[in-house]
Parts: structure tokens; sequence; C-alpha cells
């Protein structure tokens, strides 16, 4: 089997490659537009296997997409590629218009035109809004109506109507997995635990917005890809599939766990002005993916966070070039001679 696997050099779809490579036996094509998310060095390993290559794209160039569609002939799509920061959206809405609502109707159109048989969009529980502190009854399931807070969120539940739309219109062969907010090794170090770990590191404050008790349910990055893996092999064309850790934890009792780990002092936390439409909790319910699928979380945030922490120690090369913004010149490194 051929798998595209858009934004291939980003935290969640460099996994997923990995992933693949490791499990089974398909070809992968990684493609990225490598903005300031995408890294890769991240992919370092896997362009070493001939099993892997990599394209530098952009998912609403459909002229570079139907070219790259009728050259590789895919069997599966996985749809990483997205801009995902909340704050950023708020600051600059267009792009995240662009990029998740845009770029996943030109990449369902050329799967469509050249007859792809499976095309998988990877969204968000941020598109169900949030639930309240004091209900920890309540969950998001598949039934939640949508209910975006973000420019972000709008974004992500704009391009699941257009996929589910295309399946219903077009009897496209599409699925869609909405996970909670993932953690593990390559996450850009702008989100809450890599921020944390390396701001911890270089003895800067710690920015906590709020007082720091918005509630997330945290996935292990490992335990969403083998989730993605069941839905595109085994999962029914046209279902929504619920992605979640079951390991729900406060901001500021994450940051102060991180700190703890890395025996630093807590007078490090400074908290911040309040992001605008900030959610309060989200919790996920994967009841349908465990029945349907067989799949259940395997990482307890206390052993994934552990795992997370020593990995971040481990590669300060790679996460450093990303702070000081050295990152951009691998691609030149890598391609500009070839």
């Amino acid at each position: 089997m051929k798998i595209l696997v858009t934004g291939a050099a980003g935290f969640i779809g460099a996994n997923f490659v990995y992933y693949e490579l490791g499990k089974h036996d398909d070809e992968i094509v990684g493609l990225d537009a490598l903005t300031y998310a995408g890294n890769l060095e991240t992919l370092e390993v896997a362009l070493q296997n001939p099993r892997f290559k990599f394209v530098k794209a952009d998912i609403t160039d459909r002229t570079a997409m139907d070219a790259l569609f009728a050259e590789e002939k895919f069997d599966v799509v996985v749809n990483f590629a997205a801009e995902s920061h909340v704050d950023r959206s708020i600051e600059n809405p267009e792009i995240f218009l662009m990029t998740n609502i845009i770029g996943t109707q030109v990449l369902m159109d050329a799967a469509k035109k050249y007859a792809v048989g499976r095309f998988h969009q990877v969204s968000t529980d941020e598109v169900y809004g949030d639930l309240p502190l004091n209900r920890p009854d309540l969950l998001f399931t598949e039934e939640t109506p949508i209910k975006t807070s973000s420019p972000y969120s709008s974004s992500k539940a704009s391009a699941d109507l257009l996929v589910g739309a295309y399946a219903r219109t077009y009897g496209f062969p599409a699925t869609i997995s909405r996970c909670s907010n993932n953690y593990g090794p390559y996450q850009f170090p702008e989100k809450l635990i890599p921020l944390m770990i390396a701001n911890c590191l270089a003895n800067k404050q710690l920015p906590v917005y709020g007082e720091g008790l918005n509630v997330r349910d945290w996935l292990y990055v490992e335990d969403h890809c083998k989730a993605i893996d069941l839905i595109i092999r085994k999962g029914k064309v046209g279902e929504v599939y619920n992605i979640g850790g079951h390991n729900e934890m406060t901001n500021i009792d994450i940051v102060k766990l991180i700190l703890n780990a890395l025996d630093k002092p807590e007078s490090l936390i400074t908290y911040v002005t309040d992001r605008k439409g900030h959610d309060l909790r989200y919790a996920i319910d994967p009841t349908k993916v465990g029945k349907e699928l067989g799949w259940a979380p395997e990482t307890m945030f206390a052993d994934g966070i552990k795992i997370t922490i020593e990995w971040y120690l481990n590669n300060r090369d790679w996460w450093g070039k990303i702070v000081s913004g050295e990152y951009t010149q691998y691609y030149d490194k890598m391609y500009a001679n070839r």
C-alpha cells in the first residue's frame, strides 16, 4: 500500500510516519510545506528508509497536488497538515482558513479524481467547544454538537463538515478522527509541555494563562498513531472516531509536575492574562473506537510525561535549533545541491 502523510514534518505527522514504517511494509510519501512548525530534521531517520520519500509542497497548491496524485497513485491519504496553534489563529485567522479548509478540499478533489481508497482527516476535540469544570461526568462523544471557540477550531470544524459532505454527496471514502491534546517527542516548543520543559532548562519564566485551572485530556502521541492506523485499515467509511487518553490534568498541575521532575523552583511560574475565549475543559469519550476497532490508550500520563521529559533532555540539539531558528536551514542543506 502507498500512503500519503501530509504535515509529515510536524509533530503528530512525523510520529505517524515512524509508527507506520516500523509497523508495516507500506510505502510512505511524506508531504509538508515546511512552514514555521514543519521541521524536516525531524524526519532525518525516516529519510534513510527506502520506503519513505519526502515532498515539499503546499496542500493548497492545486496544480502541485494534482501532479503528485497522478504520479504516485496513493491508496490512502492521512491529512495531518494544519495550522494548529490557537493563539496564532486569534492573531491571523486567514492562514488557518486557507490551510485547514481550502487545503483539505484540494486534497479531497485530488483523492477523488485519482480514486484514492481511503481519505482520513485528522481533527481535534476543540471542534466541540468546551465542558464545565464542575461536571466531570460530561465527556465529548461523536454525537456532541459542534460549538467552536477560536478561529483555529472553527477552521477544523469547517473542514470536518466538508469531509462529511464529500462522503455523502460523492460517496467519498473518508473517515474523521478527533483527538484530545497530544504530547510526546518532536512537539514544536510553542505548545504547553515542550515550552515548559525548554523554559525550565533555560531557567526562564514559565507563562501560565489565568490561574492555570483549564483542564485538558492528554493523549500520548504513539497511542494516537495506533488509533489512526486502525481507523485507516479497519474503520467504517463515513464515520467519526473520538480518540482520547483518559488523562485529565489542569495546566498548572502539569507545569508543577515538570518543575518537580527537573528540580526547578515554582518561583519560575508567571501568571499571564488569559487567552481570549479560552476553553475550560476538554474530555473525550473514546468508547466507539474501543468497541469497533479494539483501541484503548496504553500510556498513562505519569509514564508518558517521564518519557517525554527524558526525550527533550536527550535531544536538546533538535529543539535548541528551533528556539534559535536554525532548524529552517536543514532543508537547504539537504536539497540545495539536488
